[in-house]
């Protein structure tokens, strides 16, 4: 795991396999459609069956899920935060509470979205979707979070953490393009990254704020900077070939097109093997460059926060990553994994003032270009876990998450600040449960826990290495 040799062997041996010329250039006939539910017509079909807003071709669609949960080492709510409260234990997470929680398995959300036939085999479509905090109905805007407790020491501060939703009115997604049946889907604007997805598809307890790591922090998604878990002017394209699957996402534009890096490019390979009786296997291999990605963080002390209102403090990067993923159904047994390694190293262009995504000023005196000068930083993000569907409408889920940091600041550094210095090795423990019961056509309650704990450089400067938290919910999609 130390090595990024075998992960690239891999991901390089299915791209050449995915390029042979005997592959077939088009997929087989598609089973014939399920029928298209009814649009809704009253208010109460829609809240009482599954039908759809769906008119003209266009759906307007949305989530509502709000619960409450207990914290071992808890901070208080924050609406602009984009989770709420701190599900996983961080720096500033302090004493036992009780808290709202806006969003236990996934973010609020309203959007619309449509796909039009425009020729035989070949539609338009696109997407528009806006995260919300349900109880406030504010924006969810992880850097204003920040701003907000700028300067405050950690034992006085509410939650608070970076994030690609940024407050923008496309905060989720905002994208158009085309599809076909045969050669695959191309769409522009602001998109999810390859990596984001593919936690979505392969965590067990799909992307969940409150009962997943790597779904509360966007940093594996964001190929090590939560930031760039989306991209808001990227080409995106997707495609099947035969049994295969293939990806890629390329960013065009920086900073002042609300982006936060200069650039970033990703290619994803995969497909799914059916075993029959013996289940059904798929695997996808990511590969990610981010050049000059930001990481934001609130200014440190009170002095900075008055010299510079209304800013950030930054770290710039490289980051490089790869992701490998599979997951295997056998009934009602779904079990998956994952790793990424992620490369972090100081940027190829040393940055100077620029405006972040959420439209703060970060200014130079604040920006971090060389962090990384003694030694790369390596992270590597495991997990595992699986799904039991007890009825089409009732499941349970257990997982395991596991982060490894390497000593990035050499053993003088180590010796000099202790164990706990931010640069040298340490790791990340976090196990989850969670009930998930769909009691109506687009009603479903949950409860479940997450325990993590933090050491040595992982834990610099943390108030409490553990944090557990209990947590239940309902939510309602449409």
């Amino acid at each position: 795991m130390k090595r990024l040799g075998i992960p690239v062997a891999m991901l390089l041996g299915v791209a050449t396999a995915a390029h042979a010329a005997d592959l077939p250039t088009a997929k087989p006939a598609p089973a014939p459609p399920l029928p298209t539910l009814a649009s809704c017509a009253t208010p109460m079909e829609f809240i009482t069956t599954a039908c759809p807003l769906t008119y003209y071709g266009i759906t307007f669609y949305g989530t509502i899920d709000m619960g409450a949960g207990w914290q071992s080492h808890g901070t208080k709510l924050n609406a602009a935060y984009p989770t709420g409260i701190e599900e996983l234990v961080s720096k500033n997470s302090n004493h036992a509470m009780w808290n709202l929680v806006p969003g236990g398995l996934s973010q609020s959300n309203i959007g619309v979205k449509g796909k039009e036939e425009f020729a035989p085999g070949w539609s338009f479509v696109f997407d528009l979707q806006f995260g919300f905090d349900p109880y406030t109905l504010q924006a969810a805007n992880g850097p204003k979070s920040l701003v907000e407790n700028n300067g405050v020491p950690l034992a006085l501060q509410n939650s608070n953490g970076d994030s690609s939703r940024a407050g923008q009115f496309y905060n989720s997604i905002g994208f158009a393009g085309v599809s076909s049946t045969t050669f695959g889907t191309l769409t522009f604007g602001r998109q999810n990254s390859l990596t984001l997805d593919g936690v979505n598809s392969y965590d067990p307890m799909g992307g969940s704020y409150a009962f997943s790591p790597i779904g509360y922090s966007g940093a594996t998604a964001g190929v090590g900077d939560t930031e760039d878990a989306r991209y808001s002017t990227a080409f995106k394209y997707r495609v099947d070939v035969g049994m295969f699957r293939a990806a890629a996402l390329w960013q065009v534009g920086g900073y002042n097109l609300n982006n936060a890096s200069t650039g970033a490019y990703q290619f994803q390979l995969g497909s799914d093997f059916n075993g029959g009786d013996y289940g059904k296997l798929g695997v996808d291999a990511i590969y990610s460059h981010v050049t000059d990605a930001v990481s934001s963080a609130a200014l440190s002390t009170a002095a900075l926060a008055a010299k510079y209102p209304d800013s950030l403090a930054a770290t710039i990067s490289d980051d490089t990553s790869v992701m490998l993923l599979a997951k295997y159904t056998w009934g009602p047994v779904k079990v998956f994994g994952g790793y990424e390694h992620i490369f972090f190293a100081n940027p190829s262009d040393p940055q100077t003032t620029f405006t972040d995504i959420g439209g703060y000023t970060v200014f130079t005196a604040n920006i971090s270009n060389t962090t990384y000068n003694a030694n790369n930083r390596i992270l590597h993000v495991l997990w595992t876990g699986g799904r039991y569907a007890f009825n089409d409408d009732l499941d349970a889920g257990l997982a395991y998450y596991h982060y490894i940091q390497n000593n990035w600041g050499g053993p003088a550094s180590c010796a000099t600040y202790g164990s706990s210095s931010s640069h040298c090795a340490g790791t990340m423990d976090a196990v989850s449960f969670d009930v998930d019961w769909k009691f109506a056509k687009k009603f479903d309650v949950y409860a479940g826990l997450m325990f993590s704990e933090m050491n040595n450089g992982l834990a610099n400067g943390f108030l409490n290495h553990t944090n557990i938290d209990p947590t239940a919910g309902l939510r309602f999609r449409f």
